[in-house]
């Protein structure tokens, strides 16, 4: 027991002495000092010490040629420390304020990567995820041949995937709660969107039924229009999907289409 409490007199001993130097360092107008040490805290991940010190010298460096370092460094401790907000935002100002700087390229990248790390699951609004695909594309029209290109288009495709599911959530939603028109408007955004998705058929067909059901509740002289535009779009769906799981319930749709389509002519 006397070993472990003379451990922790002594482990206190130093920790006390060493923060009470950092709280001198900090009082202190010794600007090389407090630099050297903010450099020190930065390569050993002491990131809030760092922080605190690059903060203060950015003001006091401005203009020299250690401010462009200082502000780079500064944008990063934010970074490591989970800000993505703030560090998006430095990230960009970094690039504004040099943007022929030897760390442009990272900074301006680092900038849209942060958007990506706010981006939050597809439910929840997806404002960070458009302004990451925003930033990413601004990125790769400034560096086309930059190595960082495949990771803007990897993180993309994560992101554009959010918001394909995002959308295919909202059709079929207007469609659960008989909201007919809205789906279909849904459904021909997102076909527009995503061309190349998995869910293409299915919501190709919740466009037929919605026109089906649509149909059904309307009047007279939007009957026969709307049934007309749910078995265009069968047809449709059948010429470029003709294997698709939905084939079978579409063709039962245009069956009954046919049918209420004769049922009225024949009035």
């Amino acid at each position: 027991m006397k070993k472990i409490s003379t451990y922790l007199i002594i482990l206190s001993a130093i920790l006390f002495a060493s923060c009470d130097g950092y709280n001198r360092l900090l009082k202190s107008s010794n600007y090389e000092l407090k630099l050297e040490r903010a450099n020190q805290y930065y390569q050993k991940g002491n990131y809030v010490k760092a922080l605190a010190l690059f903060e203060e010298l950015i003001p006091v460096y401005k203009g020299s040629d250690k401010a462009e370092e200082i502000y780079y460094y500064f944008s990063y401790c934010n970074y490591y420390q989970g800000d993505y907000s703030l560090s998006q935002y430095h990230f960009k100002n970094y690039f504004r304020s040099y943007p022929g700087g030897k760390h442009a390229e990272e900074c301006l990248f680092m900038n849209a990567y942060c958007y990506y790390l706010n981006s939050p699951i597809y439910k929840l609004d997806q404002t960070d995820t458009k302004n990451a695909m925003a930033e990413l594309q601004n990125f790769i029209d400034l560096y086309p041949e930059s190595a960082r290109i495949d990771s803007c288009n990897k993180i993309n495709d994560i992101l554009r995937g959010k918001l394909e599911h995002k959308e295919y959530d909202i059709t079929k939603q207007y469609f659960n709660i008989g909201d007919y028109k809205a789906a279909i408007a849904s459904s021909n955004n997102f076909i527009k969107d995503f061309p190349e998705s998995n869910f293409i058929d299915e919501i190709m067909f919740t466009s037929i039924d919605s026109y089906y059901l649509l149909a059904i509740n309307s009047l007279e002289t939007k009957k026969l229009e709307r049934l007309n535009l749910a078995m265009e779009s069968y047809l449709k769906l059948l010429d470029l999907y003709p294997k698709s799981s939905y084939l079978p319930k579409a063709e039962a749709v245009y069956e009954s289409c046919l049918k209420m389509k004769n049922n009225i002519n024949n009035k």
